[in-house]
């Protein structure tokens, strides 16, 4: 039998976990712009208080500074609300693990954490 041939191309994680639907709803492009918690605080605001902060989203996507959001700026934009929940998903992630709040996990308090082994 032939082995399963692998895929060695890196591919960027998706932008949400949301079907990507515009027939059906804006939830993926949501979670694409605004990263995946901001985008449940969105939902919860009222259409007015949604405008306004997407207004003020939009100053800063805008990094010329000329009136208009470029595809560039908007790339950039949707790459850095991604990369920022990444980083606070990390630091949750390391809290949660480093039991005794020294800023290292050791074996021991990984396997606690992770498995639920008590120390």
């Amino acid at each position: 039998k032939p082995t399963e041939k692998k895929d060695r191309v890196h591919h960027d994680p998706q932008l949400s976990d949301k079907v990507h639907d515009d027939a059906q709803n804006f939830d993926y492009d949501h979670d694409a712009f605004l990263g995946a918690d901001e985008a449940k605080t969105f939902d919860q605001l009222t259409p007015e208080e949604s405008k306004e902060r997407l207004g003020k989203i939009v100053g800063k996507i805008d990094e010329d500074k000329d009136g208009f959001v470029t595809v560039e700026e908007l790339k950039d934009w949707i790459k850095f609300a991604q990369k920022r929940w990444i980083y606070e998903d990390v630091e949750r992630q390391w809290k949660g693990h480093d039991l005794n709040e020294d800023g290292l996990i050791s074996w021991e308090e990984y396997k606690n954490a992770t498995y639920g082994y008590i120390l």
